[in-house]
């Protein structure tokens, strides 16, 4: 049997606001709330995963960590930077406005938070 993740809850204070943050940073389409279960924001990331916000009194923050291409990395960063959007090189440091040239899973790395305190990092080959 294969296993492969279908969907995850995000917690985030705006659902809809956290699903288009990552849509845009990722250059994604923003598709609207779950065609079922209407209280998700539902973005979809491929044809296997879907993330879906669930607004929350206090989100507790996750981390989300995504393999990306060369083009869709660099076109994340160029967003970031011409958005003046926090990012840095490390979980710790994703603020810092630098990207990691040499992530220890391989390639480049860069970190980010979202307003809800989901915290991202996309590893890109070099």
């Amino acid at each position: 049997m294969t296993i492969s993740l279908n969907h995850t809850i995000v917690p985030a204070v705006d659902n809809e606001a956290a699903a288009r943050f990552l849509a845009d940073v990722l250059g994604l389409e923003y598709g609207g709330l779950h065609p079922v279960a209407r209280h998700f924001a539902q973005l979809r990331i491929n044809d296997q995963l879907t993330l879906d916000y669930m607004t929350v009194p206090e989100p507790t923050g996750h981390h989300l960590a995504f393999d990306v291409d060369p083009a869709t990395f660099d076109a994340a960063v160029a967003h970031l930077r011409e958005h003046d959007l926090p990012h840095g090189d490390g979980p710790g440091t994703h603020t810092n406005g630098r990207v990691d040239e040499r992530h220890p899973l391989g390639g480049r790395g860069v970190y980010f938070a979202d307003p809800s305190g989901n915290l991202y990092e996309l590893i890109s080959p070099s």
